[in-house]
């Protein structure tokens, strides 16, 4: 059975985690992983 909404829909595709995960313009990556990542998906930090 697959779910079609709920928490659990969304998964960091990194590590699979259901919690704070970044799913706008179809990153899907949790707050961790978005950090550990954004450089090499070309995000720059300012300030």
């Amino acid at each position: 059975m697959v779910k079609k909404h709920g928490k659990a829909t969304k998964r960091c595709r990194r590590c699979g985690s259901t919690k704070g995960v970044i799913g706008k313009y179809g990153l899907y990556y949790c707050r961790k992983c978005m950090r550990e990542v954004a450089k090499e998906l070309g995000f720059k930090k300012y300030s």
